[in-house]
């Protein structure tokens, strides 16, 4: 499966798009659209990298949520949904979120918003991001 374009645009929502490199409140340095692999203090891209490396990132949430699509036989917004928490939170948390395969997707649903913490501190942007994954992963 891939992202849809709501997918997509829900991720550029809360992610925002920042072309100079910062701190996030995780601590780890950011740029573009939550792009954190080889970024380094005072970077710089353009938008058109941004979108390059969105492309690239989101390939990978999609290949951690397609590894779950043999037992859940995921529809496109519980796809979309999850490659947004996934992009945000890491495949490991996926893996956690899903117990490995073992939650059912209302208890997937209700664990969603747990996931709300960055450097220790519950976030009110992090809050509003499950709470939006939440609802498009139930909307049927």
């Amino acid at each position: 499966m891939k992202t849809s374009q709501r997918g997509i645009n829900l991720i550029k929502q809360f992610e925002g798009l920042r072309l100079t490199a910062y701190k996030c409140p995780a601590g780890a340095y950011t740029i573009g659209y939550g792009h954190t692999r080889g970024v380094k203090r005072g970077m710089k891209i353009t938008e058109e990298e941004a979108s390059a490396y969105l492309t690239a990132d989101l390939r990978n949430s999609e290949k951690a949520v397609e590894r779950y699509d043999g037992v859940y036989h995921w529809n496109q917004n519980e796809f979309d949904a999850l490659v947004s928490f996934t992009f945000n939170c890491g495949s490991a948390n996926l893996r956690s979120l899903l117990r490995n395969g073992q939650r059912n997707r209302a208890q997937i649903a209700a664990t969603l918003p747990q996931y709300r913490k960055a450097g220790g501190k519950v976030l009110k942007g992090l809050e509003r991001r499950r709470a939006a994954e939440k609802a498009l992963f139930l909307e049927r």
